[in-house]
C-alpha cells in the first residue's frame, strides 16, 4: 500500500475509533443505568452490576458498529476535504481511484471484525451475560430489601411490599395459577424453607378472577409460597446468544439469513458514501444529509425486522427489499441522476 494510501486508512480509522469510544460509552452507560434499576430491587452490589455490563460489551459492538462505520467515514473525509488534503492528493497526479484501495482494505478489516462479533464472540460472550444475570436476578434476599418495588419473582408472579425491621407490611401479591389472583395484607413474616420461599400474610384478603366474575376471601392468616429460584436451572433460547456454526447445526435458516444480510448491509454503507460522496468529491451538506437519513433509515429498517416475530419468508423479503433500497441508490448515484 502506497503512502498516500496508507495516511487515508490512517484517517479513516482514526475517526471511526474516536467515534467507537464515543458510541460505546454512551451505550455502556445507558446499560448500566438499565441494569442498575432494575437490580438494584433485588440488592445487588454496584460493583457486580458494573461486573455484569462488561459481558455486554461485544453485543454494543456488534449493534453500533454500522453507525460507527457511517459517522467515521464521514468524518474522516470531510476533514480531509476540509484541510484541503484530497486536493493535494490530486496534484499529485492521483486520481480519485487511488482513494479506493484504502477503502476496500477498510471495507476487509470492518467485515472481519464484525463477522467475528457477530458470528461468533458476540453470542458466545451475551450467553455467559444472560447467565450471570439470571443468578443475579435469582438472589433475592427478602431479609435485605426494606421496599419491594414490584418485583417480578417469576413471570407468573410480582410482590410488592415495605418492611419495618423484619416485619413485612402493605403487602401486595398478583400471581396466576388457573385464575388471575391478588393478594393483599397488613403484614407478613417471612418463614423458613431450603426449597421454597414462603410468606406468613396477616389480616387480608384475596382477590381471584375468574372469568368475568370476581371472589374475594378475607383471611386471618394465610401462607403463600412460591419456589426459591437459586435452585432454578438455567436455560436459555435467545437467539442473539447463538453462534452462527450453531445456527447451521440446528438449521435454523432465518438466523443465518439475518447474519448474512448483517454484514452485506456494513457493505453496502461504504459502497454507499464512496459512490455518492467521495467518488464526486462531494461533501456538501445535501449529499451528507441524502447519506445519513437512508442508510440509518434502512439500518432501523433491518433492526426492527430482525427483532420481531415473522416468518422466515417475510423476514427474507423484507430484508431483501430493504438491502435492495440501499443498491438502488448507489446505481442511482453511480450513473449521476443526483
Amino acid at each position: 500500500m502506497k503512502k498516500i494510501n496508507q495516511y487515508v486508512f490512517i484517517q479513516i480509522f482514526k475517526s471511526c475509533t474516536l467515534v467507537f469510544f464515543i458510541f460505546i460509552s454512551i451505550a455502556w452507560l445507558l446499560q448500566i443505568s438499565r441494569l442498575f434499576s432494575y437490580l438494584s430491587n433485588f440488592q445487588v452490589k454496584f460493583l457486580d452490576i458494573l461486573n455484569l455490563s462488561i459481558f455486554l460489551i461485544p453485543n454494543l459492538i456488534n449493534v453500533i458498529l454500522p453507525f460507527i462505520v457511517i459517522f467515521g467515514i464521514i468524518i474522516a473525509f470531510i476533514k480531509l476535504d476540509k484541510d484541503k488534503e484530497i486536493i493535494a492528493i490530486f496534484s499529485l497526479g492521483l486520481s480519485i481511484e487511488e482513494i479506493r484501495k484504502p477503502i476496500i482494505f477498510f471495507s476487509i478489516i470492518i467485515s472481519i471484525i464484525y463477522i467475528s462479533f457477530n458470528y461468533f464472540l458476540s453470542p458466545v460472550v451475551y450467553d455467559v451475560y444472560k447467565k450471570k444475570e439470571f443468578e443475579l436476578r435469582n438472589l433475592i434476599n427478602f431479609d435485605k430489601i426494606n421496599i419491594a418495588n414490584f418485583i417480578e419473582i417469576d413471570e407468573n408472579t410480582v410482590i410488592d411490599f415495605t418492611k419495618d425491621e423484619k416485619k413485612f407490611k402493605d403487602i401486595f401479591i398478583s400471581f396466576n395459577d388457573e385464575y388471575e389472583n391478588q393478594i393483599y395484607a397488613e403484614n407478613a413474616i417471612l418463614g423458613d424453607n431450603e426449597n421454597k420461599i414462603v410468606f406468613n400474610l396477616f389480616n387480608g384478603f384475596k382477590l381471584s378472577f375468574k372469568d368475568s366474575n370476581i371472589e374475594k376471601l378475607k383471611f386471618d392468616t394465610y401462607k403463600f409460597t412460591f419456589p426459591n429460584k437459586k435452585n432454578n436451572y438455567y436455560s436459555n433460547l435467545d437467539k442473539n446468544t447463538i453462534t452462527f456454526y450453531k445456527s447451521i447445526q440446528n438449521k435454523d435458516y432465518k438466523v443465518i439469513f439475518e447474519k448474512i444480510i448483517d454484514i452485506l448491509l456494513i457493505l453496502t454503507i461504504i459502497l454507499f458514501f464512496y459512490y455518492l460522496n467521495i467518488k464526486n468529491n462531494n461533501y456538501h451538506f445535501k449529499r451528507i444529509l441524502i447519506f445519513l437519513i437512508i442508510t440509518i433509515t434502512v439500518i432501523i429498517v433491518h433492526n426492527i425486522t430482525k427483532n420481531i416475530d415473522l416468518s422466515i419468508n417475510r423476514t427474507l423479503i423484507i430484508m431483501l427489499f430493504n438491502l435492495f433500497i440501499h443498491f438502488f441508490y448507489i446505481i442511482f448515484v453511480k450513473n449521476k441522476f443526483i
